[in-house]
This record gives C-alpha cells, structure tokens and sequence, in this order.
C-alpha cells in the first residue's frame, strides 16, 4: 500500500487533479439526498473531491488517517477535517445523514471493510445512506481499448472478487440493514494507463495470486502492443449508494 503522508504532494496532480475531482463529486453528490445535509467523508485524502460536496450548502467533514493528506485538505477545508480511522469515526452515534467514501474500500481487506460499513451505520441518522465507490480495479477495463482486449480475458480465468466489488458491498451492507438503491457512474479524467504502466501494474493487482504463471504472458501480450507509452481511455469508476432499509 502507498505511504499517503509522502504520496499527498504529487496526489491530486498526478491522478486528474481538478477534472477527475469534478467528475467524481458530481457524481457522489448526485446520490445524495437533498435531505442529506450533514455529511462525513471517510478517506477524504487532500479533500479535492470534499470541498466540492459543500457547494450545496451541505456540512462535511473531512476525515483521514493520514496526516501528509489532511495537512492539505485542512487548507481547503478549514476546521472541517479530524484525524481518523475509518473503524472509529470521533462522532456520535446517528449524528450525521450521509456517509461518503471514494476509493477507500478496495484499500482494504474484507474484514476491515465490514468494520468500515459498520462504523457508517454507527453514525448514520436514520433514514441515511453510504455513498461509496465501486468496483475500482474494474475500472480500468470498463472501457474498450487494445489494452482491454488483452486484459479481460486474461484475468477473468483467476480474477478474485476484491473487497470492493458490489455484490460484495450489497452482501455486507444488507447485513446492516442497508439496502442498495442508487447507482452511477463517472469519468476518471487524466486517469488512462498506457500498455507500459500495465505491464508494471498487472503484477501487482491485489486479485493476482503471486504465483501466476500467466503474468509474465499477459505481460508480454501488452509489450507487443503500439504505442507502448500512449495513455488509453480513462477509466469509467462505479458508484453505489446504499440506504436505510425501507427509505426511498
């Protein structure tokens, strides 16, 4: 996993900076309710995407375990961000009416994300709702490309559901007494990798056993490929909101 608190510098320029951060708060914020006035974002990272879901005059809360990274949201953010494991957000119980996270679940491991999704309802008013990502390693073969063509059927022989994939989500959150009732997708602009960068990453997914012979094939399949430094199509991310049972 990254070191966030040296990765916060170069972060935000270095995965779409402001384009990808509109595109991505437009998105969640489209999934909240207009009831949703009170709002604690969990992994809120530099709070680019944060400061965005206040412009409908929403309270939010910026929280993160990483210093490096709340040292910069703190300066978009004044006085709305706390230091914070996503398992023990400092608030009451059914204090706040939404709970936002945007690529913080595929982070985790299973175990962790059902702490993670519990700590949510923890502090969820009733009626509420979690607005999170989806589906993040997926991201990047949701769109047709050369790349794709190789990478697809290649993984799907041991692809691995990761801790983030929706019928997972649903499956925890159901447990929970949430229920899935929105659904959206978004552009990760300036987020396209080239065959190069994926011959460097597909070694190091988290759904592929370390072991597998296939990679050094699946590797050589991209390497033959044109245009070998040439961003592909930026990825297309999931959003998923899952609510109190019985509230619409």
């Amino acid at each position: 996993m990254l070191d966030y608190d040296e990765e916060a510098a170069r972060y935000d320029e270095s995965r779409g900076g402001e384009p990808r951060a509109e595109a991505a708060a437009r998105a969640i914020g489209g999934l909240l309710p207009a009831t949703a006035r009170r709002v604690v974002d969990v992994g809120c990272g530099t709070g680019l995407v944060t400061e965005r879901l206040r412009a409908a005059g929403r309270r939010v809360l910026g929280a993160d375990r990483s210093t490096g990274m709340l040292r910069l949201a703190s300066a978009r953010l004044p006085g709305a961000v706390v230091r914070s494991d996503a398992t023990a957000l400092p608030l009451a119980d059914a204090s706040v009416d939404a709970v936002t996270m945007l690529w913080l679940l595929h982070l985790l491991d299973a175990d962790a994300v059902v702490r993670v999704l519990a700590e949510a309802v923890r502090v969820l008013r009733p009626g509420g709702c979690v607005v999170t990502t989806v589906d993040k390693d997926a991201a990047g073969l949701a769109v047709d490309s050369d790349v794709a063509a190789v990478l697809r059927p290649a993984t799907a022989r041991y692809l691995r559901p990761s801790t983030d994939a929706t019928d997972t989500l649903i499956r925890y959150g159901e447990a929970h007494g949430l229920v899935p009732d929105g659904r959206c997708t978004f552009v990760g602009y300036g987020q396209g990798r080239s065959p190069r960068a994926w011959q460097r990453r597909v070694a190091n997914m988290p759904w592929v056993p370390r072991a597998e012979p296939r990679v050094a094939r699946i590797q050589q399949e991209l390497a033959a490929l044109p245009e070998q430094d040439a961003p592909r199509p930026d990825p297309v991310y999931r959003v998923l909101r899952l609510s109190a049972a019985g509230v619409s």
